[in-house]
């Protein structure tokens, strides 16, 4: 019983990578879209950009979970 629990959570965390992976280009291109028509400080833009920024980079280099946080951020920013 204990390896199937183990086999299941396991087989949960190989297929989630992809799923993330794919999250994180519409997540860029939701930014992207969103930044032409933002009414925000430049100050705010400015971040926005750079957590954008970070999560692409975090994103090419496989650690898309930090991705995701970094481009859940700006997206808060931009409430979208």
């Amino acid at each position: 019983m204990r390896r199937a629990i183990a086999l299941a959570l396991s087989l949960s965390f190989i297929t989630a990578g992809p799923a993330l992976a794919n999250q994180c280009p519409r997540d860029m291109a939701a930014i992207d879209k969103a930044m032409q028509t933002a009414q925000l400080s430049s100050a705010d833009k400015q971040r926005v950009m750079n957590l954008r920024q970070r999560g692409e980079a975090a994103h090419k280099a496989g650690n898309h979970e930090e991705s995701e946080r970094l481009l859940d951020e700006a997206k808060r920013i931009l409430k979208i």
